[in-house]
């Protein structure tokens, strides 16, 4: 019987050095998106795909997110005395409850696969979900963001699930790639991965985008496999050896993905996360007409 999703790792532990020097201070997971911080985009969609523990791979520097998802009592006293109460209700929304968040630290820039592996003790034995904090995104026809849809097909066909997005062929070597096997449309046996092949030599157009639901057997994997591209220990590694073993399976995501860790993607979502949000989409598109209308 498959366990149920319950735990989720967001590895935050980077430097942002893309989009310096705003993260020269400023952790890249905490610049804003509209009005809430990037990695607040990503625990709320985990926890509208039924997260329920939050757990925060950081490093130094990074005690801010710490302190964002804890209570500001200060903050929420002055409120409360203010008479704002629509801004408190907001405010005590996005806090997690009591013993639903952890934080521990990846003490060197080991890799992504270095990252989930500090998360083992906190997950224990069971699947669970990663959300690359850069990676931002808003749903699509199927319903539910990147994360659900991965849920989804693994509460369908178990084991493993990486979620999916296609790239021009030209940039293939930029990714890690995914070749294809047996196709159920919007999910797919894959049957091979590969980390940024040399160009022309890619399986497939299909990059691995950032949400994955991983086997707890990854742990003994990602501690024993040495590192990889970049001299760091790469989850895709980990995955592929996985992959020998138990079954994956890719979700081609068909909402928005936004990569927030480019200074282009960063500017992409702050306008269409603003265009999607009722109370500021009808002033903003007036503005947004004026700066198009004068390029």
């Amino acid at each position: 019987m498959k366990k149920r999703i319950r735990k989720a790792v967001f590895p935050v532990a980077g430097l942002g050095t893309r989009v310096l020097p705003a993260t020269k201070v400023i952790p890249k997971e905490m610049l804003t998106v509209v009005d809430r911080p990037v990695l607040q985009h990503c625990v709320e969609e985990a926890r509208e795909a039924g997260i329920e523990h939050f757990v925060f791979v950081t490093g130094r520097n990074k005690a801010v997110i710490e302190d964002h998802f804890d209570h500001a009592y200060e903050l929420e006293d002055t409120l409360k005395r203010r008479g704002k109460t629509k801004e408190l209700e907001a405010l005590l929304a996005d806090t997690p409850g009591a013993g639903n968040t952890s934080f521990t630290r990846q003490q060197a820039p080991l890799g992504l696969g270095h990252a989930v592996w500090s998360a083992r003790d906190i997950i224990g034995d069971e699947p669970f979900a990663v959300l690359l904090p850069d990676m931002i995104t808003l749903p699509g026809a199927r319903g539910g963001r990147c994360i659900q849809q991965c849920i989804d097909a693994y509460n369908e066909h178990g084991g493993n699930i990486i979620a999916v997005e296609e790239v021009p062929p030209t940039d293939t070597h930029m990714y890690g790639i995914v070749s294809v096997g047996n196709d159920f449309g919007h999910v797919f046996e894959i049957n091979g991965m590969v980390e940024k092949p040399p160009q022309g030599t890619a399986p497939s157009n299909l990059i691995i985008s950032g949400r994955y639901v991983l086997e707890p057997e990854v742990f003994g994997i990602l501690e024993n496999i040495g590192t990889g591209a970049g001299g760091e220990i790469q989850l895709t590694d980990g995955m592929k050896k996985l992959a020998e073993t138990q079954a994956f399976h890719g979700v081609r995501f068909d909402g928005k993905t936004y990569d927030t860790g480019s200074k282009v993607g960063f500017l992409a979502a702050n306008v269409a996360f603003a265009l999607s949000r009722p109370d500021i989409a009808p002033d903003f598109r007036k503005e947004l007409k004026k700066i198009v209308g004068a390029l």
